[in-house]
């Protein structure tokens, strides 16, 4: 029975990452096709000489994202499918003897085991790939530091979540279900609300904006949108990259605008503004909130399942064993969840490009400005190499944002409507 329950966990397992590169291969064979076309809207923003590149770049990533996979799905199975797992679980407990401790080596372990493993496409991804395409800005000392203290702080907020709700578990066996979830919930906007201050400084320089006349436009621009915003930042990204971007961050009282400066360099005023305007719009249609509330509903939902199925016992069962600690029974029970949300993806995504889509039109309604959205976003996608042409498939399985190409032409729509 239980070699029976673990080989459909097998299959499934199988299934799901055959998928998964069944839809890359098919928007590669798409690009390669297909790549060599100025899309619609794009003459004079792009030529040949930039779509060849484009191609070569996500070619280039693709293949270096394929074999990470690869490796993360041999690891996987190696770890989950054989006899690796249980040794690795009675181990850990042999050498704690406690509950809390057992379980915060249990994940501290799977976790320096992912960092490891993921060192190598990193660099080869910033000092090969980046490097050969322009991108990549960062010295190998500055790339060590950020790797140590993004490490430091990893560490530090699983031990402490880990501790906190194991200690949860251990001292409230009915109803750990629901105090852990207030924890995980009370921590989720902790950090969104104090990140800005104490996380992010650690990684970038802030400072106010530079470029002149820009902060009273913006300041202009969200009150206009009826928001208030503390500060307008520009970030040194470019000590890292000079891929572009701009975005919100911040809660309630502490909303602030950060810049990249190389957005700074790429973009008129006006193709700012229109980006932030989009922003806005997420602001103003309650993406942002609504968003928060619906994963801690369903974190609760989950939470709750998670505790009946954990009470139940037979989730060892899956993986062949007879017994597994409660960290253990927790990856189980996270690894099967994931296998069983994966045909959902689709629909997460479905909805994210909807509030893209109502942000884009906002936008449009706040500046008046329909081109210049389209314009920014073109410049965006060019000096990012971004794909212009995605296979509709993946694009409706993986993509959050509908297709640059798509955004475009529903812009210009919105202008040609407007005028």
């Amino acid at each position: 029975m239980m070699r029976s329950m673990k080989l459909i966990i097998f299959i499934c397992y199988l299934l799901v990452a055959s998928t998964g590169y069944f839809l890359r291969a098919l928007n590669l064979r798409h690009l390669r096709k297909h790549g060599a076309e100025v899309p619609a809207g794009f003459a004079g923003a792009v030529d040949g000489e930039l779509l060849a590149r484009t191609s070569a770049y996500t070619f280039e990533q693709s293949r270096a994202g394929l074999c990470e996979s690869v490796i993360d799905d041999i690891f996987i199975i190696v770890f989950l499918f054989s006899s690796l797992f249980g040794t690795y679980d009675r181990w850990l407990a042999s050498l704690s003897g406690s509950f809390v401790t057992g379980g915060i080596l249990f994940f501290l372990g799977l976790s320096l085991a992912g960092a490891v493993l993921d060192i190598p496409f990193s660099l080869y991804t910033t000092f090969s790939i980046e490097n050969r395409y322009g991108f990549n800005t960062i010295t190998p000392k500055l790339w060590l530091s950020d790797f140590i203290k993004s490490m430091l702080i990893s560490v530090f907020l699983l031990v402490t979540m880990a501790g906190v709700a194991l200690t949860i578990v251990q001292l409230s066996s009915q109803f750990w279900w629901f105090w852990v979830w207030g924890f995980f919930a009370l921590v989720t906007l902790f950090l969104i609300y104090l990140s800005p201050y104490l996380i992010e400084p650690l990684f970038n320089k802030f400072e106010p904006l530079q470029e002149e006349g820009l902060a009273e436009e913006i300041r202009a621009l969200m009150a206009k949108a009826g928001l208030s915003v503390s500060r307008v930042l520009q970030v040194d990204a470019s000590r890292r990259s000079r891929h572009s971007n701009a975005y919100f961050t911040g809660i309630g009282r502490v909303k602030r605008i950060v810049l990249y400066d190389t957005l700074l360099v790429q973009m008129s005023h006006g193709e700012i503004l229109a980006v932030l305007a989009h922003e806005v719009g997420h602001w103003k249609k309650g993406h942002i909130w609504k968003r928060l509330v619906f994963i801690e509903v369903a974190g609760l939902a989950i939470f709750y399942i998670s505790f009946t199925l954990l009470t139940w016992g037979g989730l060892p069962k899956f993986m062949g064993l007879f017994h597994a600690s409660f960290a253990a029974q927790t990856v189980i029970l996270a690894f099967i969840g994931s296998l069983a949300a994966f045909p959902f993806t689709p629909l997460g995504n479905w909805l994210s490009r909807k509030h893209e889509r109502e942000a884009d039109r906002f936008a449009c309604e706040l500046t008046s400005q329909p081109e210049t959205l389209a314009t920014a976003l073109i410049k965006l996608s060019r000096e990012n190499l971004a794909n212009l042409h995605p296979h509709p498939l993946y694009a409706r399985f993986y993509y959050s944002h509908p297709p640059v190409v798509d955004r475009v032409r529903e812009l210009r729509a919105e202008a040609r409507e407007g005028k």
